[in-house]
C-alpha cells in the first residue's frame, strides 16, 4: 500500500472514531487521547492528522452537511404540498440530529463566534440550506387563504426550534424528566409526527 493509501486509510479510522466519541460523550466531554484511544493510534499520529478537537469535529460536520443539506434543500425546493414538505422536513431533520445530535450546538457556536467565516469558508455555497421557495409558498397559501395569516419567518422559525430545542436542552430534559436514552430516542421519533400535526393544525382553516 503507498503512503497516501496508508494516510487516506488511517485519516478515515480517526474520523469513525471520533464520529463514536463524539456521540457518546458531546464535543466538550470528548478528548483527543479518547479518540487516539478509539482509532487504535498514539495521540501524536493524531494531532499530524488533525491540530485539534475543532478541526476534527468541523471535518465530521462538513460531511455531515454536504450530505445533510442538500436533501434538506430538496424538500424546501420542491413541488410538494405545503403540509407535506412541513411533514417531510421534520422526520428528515429530526432523523439526521438523531444520529448526529451535537451538531446543532456545534453550528450555534460557529456562528455565534463568526458567522461570516461559517457561511464562507466552513459551510460553502452549495452546503447552506436555502429557504427562500419555501417562505415564498407560506406566502401564497395565506394571499389564496388556504392557510390562516402568519408570517413565513414565524412559520419556518416554529418549525426549526421544535425539531432542534430538544436535542440542544437534552441533558436538561433528561435530568428533569427523568428519561434515559432509549426513552428519549422513542420520544424524538413520535415528535416526526407531533411536530407537523401541531404546525399544520394551527395554520390550517
Amino acid at each position: 500500500m503507498v503512503k497516501n493509501e496508508k494516510d487516506k486509510d488511517t485519516g478515515e479510522k480517526i474520523l469513525v472514531a471520533a464520529r463514536k466519541i463524539f456521540l457518546v460523550k458531546g464535543m466538550s466531554g470528548a478528548r483527543m487521547q479518547d479518540i487516539a484511544d478509539a482509532a487504535g493510534i498514539n495521540k501524536a499520529l493524531l494531532h499530524y492528522y488533525f491540530r485539534n478537537k475543532d478541526q476534527l469535529f468541523e471535518v465530521i460536520f462538513l460531511e455531515e452537511a454536504k450530505k445533510f443539506f442538500p436533501k434538506i434543500n430538496m424538500i424546501l425546493e420542491s413541488d410538494l404540498p405545503l403540509f407535506e414538505k412541513i411533514e417531510k422536513f421534520a422526520a428528515e431533520y429530526i432523523d439526521e440530529i438523531q444520529q448526529n445530535p451535537y451538531l446543532p450546538m456545534f453550528m450555534l457556536n460557529q456562528v455565534n463566534q463568526d458567522t461570516d467565516k461559517f457561511l464562507g469558508k466552513i459551510m460553502g455555497r452549495k452546503n447552506q440550506p436555502e429557504t427562500w421557495s419555501f417562505l415564498l409558498q407560506i406566502e401564497k397559501e395565506v394571499k389564496k387563504g388556504t392557510i390562516k395569516p402568519i408570517h413565513p419567518v414565524q412559520l419556518l422559525l416554529n418549525l426549526l426550534s421544535m425539531c432542534v430545542f430538544p436535542f440542544m436542552a437534552k441533558p436538561m430534559i433528561l435530568r428533569k424528566i427523568r428519561l434515559d436514552e432509549q426513552q428519549f430516542s422513542q420520544l424524538m421519533e413520535q415528535r416526526k409526527k407531533e411536530i407537523p400535526q401541531f404546525i399544520i393544525n394551527s395554520i390550517k382553516k
